[in-house]
């Protein structure tokens, strides 16, 4: 991999993180539940001219979230780091190799309406690693442009009915895909960490 996608990251991730930000998204307030469960994922940008970063699609058959976008990640085992499991899982799901892969850092946690907490890491990747999904855990998976899907003007945001709650979230289109919900919601707060346009 080249040092200026790594160095550009780690010194944006490095500015971004160093004082709090108010305001970040976060559905907490929709689960009831005070026994969150850590998950973490693994926000695998490729080193490109123009970067892009992994995202994958659920089996439909899938009993949480089925069909979603979302980033490679699930629930954290006893006695691993967030950095561990968002690994592990993406070896799991997409045969990325924790050697592979070069960890910038992890973000702020993200409470969901589903009982969990999830912390997104960032991390870079080889352009053109070979991508081999698990079939029971992922349908196909995808490459927008990092610039896009961190740009604010690509947020739209969206009013649904859960659990009978009306409530706003927002959406991502990119070539006919859909981000949306907790995966969109983890992208603008990265957005707000990372100052990808200056």
């Amino acid at each position: 991999m080249t040092a200026p996608l790594i160095d550009r990251l780690q010194s944006l991730y490095g500015a971004g993180h160093a004082e709090p930000v108010e305001g970040l998204r976060d559905d907490s307030r929709f689960s009831g539940r005070e026994d969150l469960r850590e998950a973490a994922v693994l926000v695998a940008v490729t080193d490109r001219a123009e970067p892009g970063v992994l995202v994958i699609h659920r089996p439909t058959n899938m009993r949480s979230h089925p069909g979603q976008a979302a980033f490679p990640g699930g629930k954290i085992d006893p006695g691993e780091s967030a950095i561990e499991a968002a690994l592990r899982e993406a070896e799991e799901e997409l045969g990325i190799r924790a050697a592979d892969v070069t960890v910038i850092g992890a973000s702020d946690r993200y409470s969901t309406g589903s009982g969990y907490v999830i912390t997104p890491v960032l991390a870079v990747i080889p352009a053109d690693l070979p991508i081999h999904p698990n079939p029971h855990e992922v349908a196909d998976w995808f490459e927008p442009p990092f610039g896009y899907i961190l740009d604010s003007a690509n947020h739209q945001v969206k009013t649904g009915t859960w659990n009978g709650v009306t409530r706003d979230y927002l959406e991502i289109l990119w070539n006919g895909h859909r981000i949306w919900g907790v995966t969109a919601g983890m992208i603008a707060n990265l957005a707000r960490r990372i100052a990808w346009h200056g």
